[in-house]
Formats: structure tokens, C-alpha cells, sequence
């Protein structure tokens, strides 16, 4: 079975470098391209955190990425950014926007967004969007609440959004939002962090929290939106694998380990 890994981060980094380790893995190129192959994880894509300038996201042809508005309002006035976002939005190897409200504090329907969002319709390329907790403390979690994609899902019903983390650990709420609005598909990166070790005491100690995933994923029964994402190198990508493989039906992999993401990104992968 082939599988795209729809949420990744591709930086040389000290951090990276730690946590990579701690999944079991080295925050290395060759070593990521030796990982997906053994795992048949064909295509990833990067979630941006580098600055704006398309010539800073050079990456091995098995990644594409999303430019990152982690700097939003900081470095460049406004419509420098927006031209800037927009000449990444004209690569091939560029598939969508990445938004950060929790880290950054704003709303993402607030009406300076409204040139991005009218990029990512000419463009036909998605809009990621952070939710859910924060890794850091200083991140404020009303702006990362899954509930805040409804109201830009009305705004700008052509766009297409993502639901990063699947608003973990508001699972209800995010399900509740995913179901109401056909403009938003989720990703179910950053559930897992470093490497299971003892995969039947992890299983007993989650089933009640893999019960809960499975259980609203049937009830949304839209897995043709649902997008397998791994927040490398976040966690160890087999143990991603497994646990994904526990809480989606196996007639729906398909769609969750390659097609919707391949649909979503237009990666045109066959």
C-alpha cells in the first residue's frame, strides 16, 4: 500500500535534531528518504516554518511543501508578503498555505487573511491550519480551537482547508465542524510523540483515547477528507502507521493513507 505523509517539518534545527532521536529516527534527509522507502511512504509534505522567500524551499523531490505564515505581520509589510506567498503558490513543488493562529495569535477569519485565502482559490492550493494544543506555553489556545475554521469556512467557501490534528484534543467539536462544512479535510498528524516501546501496554493504556478517534471517525464517515500525517520528526513513522491502521477501518486506508491527500494536494500521484 502506498502512503503520502501529508504533514511533515523539514528543518536542520537543534530541536529537530532531539526529538527525532527520541522517535527513533536522525533528522537527516537521506535518512528520511531511507525511512519512507522502507515504509512505502511514496510523497510528504512539509509544512513550512522557513522565512517566505521561495528560494529557501529547496527540497528532495519526494517533498512538496506548504508556505508557512508563521512570521505573518513581522517581517515585510503586508502586500510584500502576499507577492511573496504568491510566487511559492506558482511552484509545482509548493501544494498549499500553512497558518499558525495559536503560535501567533490571531483569528483566521480576520480580514487581513483575505489575500492569502483569494491566493489559495486562484491557485486551487489548500490552507493548513494549525489546531488544537500548542507545543510552546506562550501559545493561546481560543485562536487554535478547532471552532474557529467554521466561521472561515463560511467566509471563503471555494477555499479549501485543513484541519491540522484534527483539533486534538477537542475531538468532538473538530468533528462537529468537519461535519457541517464539505470545505474542510483534516489531518491526523501530531497524536503520537517519540516511539512506543511496548505497543500492547500502549494499547491498553489508549484504548479509551483510540476507542474515542474510531469512534467519531464513523460517525463522520467521510474518510475521503481524512488524511494520514505523521508531524515528523515528531514520532517514529512505523509506530504512526500501526496506530492509524488501529482506528481506520481497513477498507478506508486507501483513501486515508494515499488518495485524499493525493486529492487534496494535488500531487497527482498514481
Amino acid at each position: 500500500m502506498k502512503i503520502i505523509d501529508a504533514h511533515l517539518h523539514f528543518c536542520k534545527e537543534d530541536y529537530f535534531d532531539e526529538i527525532a532521536l527520541a522517535a527513533g529516527h536522525e533528522n537527516t534527509a537521506q535518512h528520511l528518504a531511507q525511512e519512507y522507502r522502507r515504509l512505502s511512504i511514496v510523497h510528504g509534505v512539509i509544512m513550512g516554518n522557513k522565512s517566505l522567500e521561495p528560494t529557501e524551499h529547496n527540497y528532495p523531490d519526494f517533498l512538496s511543501y506548504c508556505i508557512g505564515l508563521d512570521t505573518l505581520g513581522e517581517e515585510r509589510p503586508m502586500e510584500k508578503q502576499v507577492a511573496l506567498v504568491e510566487e511559492n503558490l506558482k511552484r509545482r513543488q509548493c501544494v498549499g498555505i500553512k497558518l499558525y493562529p495559536g503560535y501567533k495569535h490571531f483569528y483566521i477569519y480576520e480580514k487581513t487573511l483575505a489575500p492569502f485565502y483569494a491566493l489559495a482559490e486562484k491557485y486551487d492550493k489548500p490552507v493548513a491550519i494549525h489546531t488544537g494544543l500548542t507545543a510552546s506555553a506562550d501559545g493561546l489556545l481560543k485562536y487554535s480551537h478547532p471552532f474557529v475554521l467554521d466561521e472561515a469556512a463560511v467566509r471563503w467557501p471555494r477555499v479549501q482547508f485543513v484541519m491540522c490534528h484534527f483539533g486534538n484534543p477537542w475531538l468532538s467539536d473538530a468533528v462537529g465542524v468537519v461535519e457541517k462544512n464539505p470545505n474542510i479535510a483534516v489531518d491526523f498528524s501530531g497524536l503520537l510523540e517519540g516511539r512506543i516501546l511496548d505497543v500492547k501496554r500502549f494499547h491498553k493504556k489508549k484504548h479509551g483515547y483510540m476507542r474515542m478517534l474510531t469512534d467519531w471517525l464513523e460517525y463522520l464517515d467521510s474518510y475521503e477528507r481524512i488524511m494520514f500525517g505523521t508531524d515528523w520528526p515528531l514520532a517514529n513513522l512505523e509506530d504512526y502507521i500501526r496506530f492509524m491502521k488501529e482506528i481506520v477501518p481497513e477498507e478506508a486506508w486507501e483513501k486515508v493513507f494515499f488518495s485524499a491527500a493525493n486529492r487534496i494536494y494535488g500531487l497527482g500521484l498514481s
